[in-house]
């Protein structure tokens, strides 16, 4: 790309996802976990920061976009790479018409003139139109409602300061004194599993990171944390100071414009629901520039189909933005505008997501512990962060069992999508076999349906794949040609050698390859000598030359002392 991202721009855009859940975090905090709201909202920020190392390491050694799925689909099968990455798409589903939805809603009680539900599909309708006009009109938008989101957020917050200063400790001692339902432990629990849902948006940094500018992704994780650590708990700390518990319950919905109109009158009010309908519409925002970055690359791996990466003159690949926009659409017509069981659904995709990319983390240390990478996180603090999520998954579960149905109601569609591109091998070879079950005579309707499969299925394991090698002896090469009759449907396959002028590799790795070629049967081993240099440019030649993609050349986990970054080489998967 010749755009790429500065920090406040790739802050803002994830930014305005995760930093709009102050108007609602709090008072759902407030709701479970009473008085102690504010306690299980800085456990949150802590689970965050273990989140910025666990981000930090894998996208630091692979920065390459996919968020959950890039993590898993270097260092685990890609058939769990894909379930990844058909949660963060549900996730990006459900915050997309979420937040379209609420944003209207904030603005009709500015504007009762406002049609609630034509008005969210014209608010999706813009931004498809701004992000297939390309990521940096729309980086423009994001950092306007960013700035004017913390400016408010900042001033709200100062009037309930000098109100709760002003008028007494009273309400916050009352407060206080009210007994907790059951125990402090479980308020602080539920209260936190609640809280977590404020922390959304922090993956998205992760599925655009190559649009960012070197160095940017780390400073977006760590500007997010700073704003979920500051503003959620001050809020709801400072609603406890300001209003009796029974008045924030009974205005969950618009808590902060409550605060706003108690602490500096009506105008404050105004400006906060404007501030509202602004930042959610800005999550939408981010919903389309993750899922682009994300859905781009599982068209690329051949799980999504390859029409959705055609690109128009900004270099925006606008089918997939186009097909958003009918999926949030369609969900939107069908639930009539009725929303609250797609939360189920944005909850536990997101809470699982978070799960898988530190289990991604976890598979990154432990099969490309040789990949550089420029920080780590402990083991501690990944399982620690790991469990940390899948305590607060449980106990929105709990809290919300419905949820659950509703969850699976949408995924499973989701994952039949996903696995027939992932198995269209198996499913067409199927299928010859069916027709020859039931028509062996082969009648001129089943002559053309076999005809077509076949040749469909002839496309499909037509394609070449390289694997780049380094002498690497036969258990190395029988894991990759493991991995690629796992992954990949194809029948041949490119073992290539970069060598220097004049140099060759040695005697045994061809007869190894030889071997190789007697045990897989079905694939055809080419082995070639290529002179030259190994790295990106000669990467890009050989995709030139031989017509393969670049996202279908693999490699072994480089060292500490390869010259180049993961990303300079492109897509190049790795894969050992």
């Amino acid at each position: 790309m010749s755009k790429k991202l500065n920090q406040l721009e790739a802050t803002a855009i994830c930014g305005n996802d995760i930093s709009s859940s102050c108007l609602y975090v709090s008072a759902l905090a407030i709701f479970y976990a009473g008085q102690y709201a504010w306690i299980s909202l800085l456990m949150v920020a802590g689970v965050l920061f273990l989140f910025r190392r666990i981000y930090g390491e894998v996208v630091g050694a692979l920065p390459l976009n996919g968020g959950a799925y890039n993590a898993l689909l270097n260092t685990t099968k890609k058939s769990t790479a894909s379930i990844a990455a058909a949660l963060t798409v549900l996730s990006y589903m459900a915050t997309a018409v979420l937040s379209g939805s609420e944003a209207v809603k904030y603005a009709h009680s500015v504007w009762n003139a406002i049609p609630v539900f034509p008005v969210t599909i014209g608010l999706l309708l813009l931004f498809m139109g701004l992000v297939i006009m390309g990521i940096g009109e729309s980086s423009k938008v994001a950092v306007f409602i960013f700035l004017f989101h913390l400016f408010s957020l900042t001033l709200l917050c100062g009037f309930c300061l000098y109100f709760f200063f002003s008028n007494g400790f009273e309400t916050l001692i009352a407060n206080f004194k009210i007994p907790v339902g059951g125990s402090i432990t479980m308020a602080l629990f539920f209260g936190f599993s609640a809280a977590m849902l404020g922390i959304s948006g922090f993956e998205s940094s992760a599925n655009y990171v190559e649009e960012q500018k070197p160095g940017v992704f780390p400073k977006t994780l760590r500007n997010m944390w700073i704003v979920v650590s500051v503003f959620n708990p001050l809020i709801a700390f400072l609603a406890l100071g300001l209003l009796p518990q029974e008045v924030v319950n009974n205005n969950q919905d618009a808590l902060l414009s409550f605060l706003g109109e108690t602490s500096g009158g009506h105008w404050l009010s105004v400006l906060v629901g404007i501030d509202a309908a602004l930042v959610l519409s800005g999550a939408v925002l981010t919903s389309y520039v993750g899922v682009g970055g994300l859905m781009e690359r599982m068209a690329l791996d051949r799980i999504l189909p390859s029409f959705l990466l055609k690109r128009n003159k900004k270099k925006s690949p606008y089918f997939i933005f186009i097909l958003f926009f009918a999926l949030c659409t369609s969900i939107l017509l069908v639930t009539h505008g009725d929303l609250p069981a797609l939360a189920g659904v944005y909850t536990i995709a997101f809470l699982t997501v978070m799960v898988l990319f530190g289990i991604g983390n976890l598979l990154l240390k432990i099969n490309r512990k040789h990949l550089p990478r420029p920080e780590r996180a402990t083991y501690l603090g990944v399982l620690g962060a790991i469990a940390a999520v899948m305590a607060a998954l449980l106990g929105n579960i709990f809290l919300n069992p419905e949820f659950l149905i509703t969850f699976f109601e949408y995924l499973i569609p989701t994952l039949f999508v996903v696995f027939f591109m992932l198995y269209h091998k198996r499913i067409l070879k199927a299928s010859l076999m069916f027709i020859d079950y039931i028509s062996p005579d082969n009648s001129p309707f089943f002559k053309t349906w076999n005809r077509i499969t076949k040749e469909k299925l002839d496309a499909i394991t037509s394609r070449s794949f390289i694997f780049f090698t380094n002498n690497d002896n036969v258990e190395t090469l029988n894991r990759v040609m493991l991995y690629i009759k796992r992954n990949e449907p194809t029948r041949n396959l490119k073992i290539v050698a970069v060598v220097k002028d004049g140099k060759h590799v040695a005697q045994n790795l061809k007869s190894d390859i030889e071997v190789l070629n007697r045990a897989y049967p079905d694939i055809n081993i080419q082995f070639i000598e290529e002179e030259g240099k190994f790295g990106p440019e000669k990467i890009e030649e050989l995709s030139k030359r031989w017509g393969i993609p670049i996202n279908f050349m693999f490699i072994g986990a480089p060292g500490e002392d390869f010259p180049y970054k993961i990303q300079q080489l492109g897509e190049v998967r790795v894969i050992i």
